[in-house]
């Protein structure tokens, strides 16, 4: 079984910074692309920033510059870092990566259980 969770979110004021954390653990083979997405309420999830194994990296033009996605391999988990925040960044925040899993090597998508972010005005 495979598990993302996440950690870091909460309450900051407007222009603060947070980082997120997510770690996948179970029976991982590999991890492809690992990227961070933000959902409103009654609104469908909308890509953040994602970082793929090579490093390369892709951000939502509103969060480039602002926020940074990074990786650490060795310990499947994935950041952001998150400045200059602002209230429009209220949203519950979803880990999201593409896991081959070592028991059958099948590649599969998953999703953490969301931390909120609120920032405040």
């Amino acid at each position: 079984q495979v598990q993302l969770v996440e950690s870091g979110g909460g309450l900051v004021q407007a222009g603060g910074s947070l980082r997120l954390s997510c770690v996948a653990s179970g029976s991982i083979f590999s991890i492809n692309g690992m990227g961070w997405y933000r959902q409103y309420p009654g609104n469908q999830r909308e890509l953040v920033a994602i970082i793929y194994r090579s490093g390369i990296t892709n951000y939502a033009d509103y969060v480039r510059g602002r926020f940074t996605i990074s990786r650490d391999g060795a310990k499947n988990t994935v950041y952001l870092q998150m400045n200059s925040l602002k209230p429009e960044d209220t949203a519950v925040y979803y880990c999201n990566a593409d896991i081959q899993r070592l028991i059958d090597f099948r590649l599969s998508n998953y999703w953490g259980q969301g931390t909120q972010v609120t920032v405040s005005s």
